[in-house]
């Protein structure tokens, strides 16, 4: 019976320590890494959508994890630095071991790591990375971007549509962008919309990236005389550039693109009434025809954290798309029950999901099935107190006709007025 007892007993404290052991695994955190520009040009938006992940990451938690696991986030500063990320992104998967990856924002910042997920084969989410996949076509790559399964034209359809019903119609244009990966897509889509309506292109250059005065570009685009411009532009680059037209003017009947940093709550305190006219590519604004499910309860979360933070009060821009994705990833894992990535990925391209910026699903390339972008106008800009934009009294939404709230103030003269 001494025998049997001691068996028994040894039995006993094995299973004890495998549960432990089991229990303490599960208890691990989930661990999502990135790397987000926290310092350099494009802080100021990535520094927001780090909150909404973190936002999100709170909630996860308070609701007890995922799969019986707490989630962090893992993130470092890429420095607004496209050499810095495959570094970084080759660091986190070989050393770090997380579960998940996914990318910082914007186009430049993403297009880096894409080589080095696709090699190590994981599944990798693009936050705001215009065409990042058209070539590539890898099958675990998803787009949070809502320019549907042929991003590159329909990043400026819209913007032509609008400029093409006015009368009289417009003969010619002139393309301005930063040589650089999101201005090259952009203007890959802007010229073969272009060809499509038969406009006459009058200027179409790329200025370095370094780009500190913009007053000559300005004054060359001034020379072609188009009846049109669009501009496919980085946050600096958009501020110096409607610097320069407030500097030195510029006569034509529609002006603006994709002037990325409008919507951001920094650049409208900076640039105010030099704003005003601009038409633009923009993904959501505070309009009752965009009041997507639980869109608002999110923002409240995020602007009573902003100011702590330091980072955009009103959190339009980014923010909403940053929590969306991080609903995507929870949706999935949820459903599959898994961090399996080879299940996640099918799963994500055969099922639609729910989120704060509205219903979406995802094709065979990883981009929205529908695209889904708005052109809005700014106009009666007086001066550069926040407030005026905490609805959208100084904003119009053009196009789609699903979220269209007024119509277009022609030409670019008199809406500047």
């Amino acid at each position: 019976m001494t025998h049997i007892r001691r068996a028994f007993c040894i039995a006993v404290a094995a299973l004890a320590l495998l549960w432990g052991g089991a229990v303490a695994r599960a208890a691990e955190p989930i661990t999502i890494g990135l790397s987000m520009a926290l310092t350099g040009g494009l802080a100021a938006v990535g520094k927001s959508g780090l909150l909404a992940m973190q936002i999100w990451a709170e909630n996860t938690n308070a609701k007890g994890g995922l799969l019986g696991r707490p989630v962090k986030l893992v993130y470092y500063d890429d420095q607004s630095n496209p050499s810095t990320v495959p570094r970084i992104y080759t660091k986190r998967i070989d050393v770090d071991k997380l579960d998940l990856v996914i990318s910082r924002y914007a186009t430049n910042m993403v297009a880096p790591a894409m080589p080095i997920v696709m090699q190590k084969n994981r599944l990798f989410f693009g936050l705001f990375s215009l065409g990042i996949n058209v070539e590539f076509h890898y099958p675990k790559y998803f787009s949070m971007l809502v320019f549907g399964p042929d991003p590159k034209p329909a990043f400026s359809k819209g913007w032509f549509d609008i400029a093409m019903a006015q009368n009289p119609k417009p003969q010619t244009i002139a393309l301005v962008t930063a040589d650089a990966e999101f201005g090259r897509n952009a203007l890959d889509g802007a010229r073969e919309n272009v060809k499509k309506i038969g406009l006459k292109t009058v200027y179409d250059r790329a200025y370095p990236p370094t780009t500190v005065d913009y007053t000559p570009i300005i004054r060359a685009v001034q020379a072609a005389n188009p009846d049109i411009v669009y501009v496919a532009s980085y946050p600096p680059d958009t501020a110096g550039l409607l610097r320069a037209i407030s500097e030195i003017g510029l006569k034509t009947n529609m002006f603006g693109g994709a002037l990325v940093g409008v919507a951001t709550a920094a650049m409208r305190q900076q640039l105010g009434p030099l704003m005003n006219g601009i038409v633009v590519t923009e993904l959501w604004e505070p309009a009752k025809t965009m009041e997507f499910p639980g869109i608002w309860d999110f923002l409240k979360q995020y602007q009573a954290k902003a100011p702590a933070e330091g980072v955009d009060p009103l959190g339009y821009f980014l923010p909403p798309f940053a929590y969306a994705e991080m609903q995507v990833l929870e949706q999935a894992i949820t459903a599959v029950g898994s961090l399996d990535e080879d299940k996640l990925a099918q799963y994500m391209h055969s099922h639609p999901f729910k989120t704060i910026v509205g219903d979406l699903a995802f094709g065979p390339d990883g981009e929205w099935t529908e695209a889904r972008p708005i052109f809005v106008q700014y106009h009666g800009i007086k001066s550069n107190d926040l407030d005026q934009f905490r609805d959208d009294s100084r904003i119009t939404i053009l196009s789609p006709p699903q979220f269209k709230t007024g119509e277009l103030i022609w030409p670019y003269a008199k809406a500047r007025e």
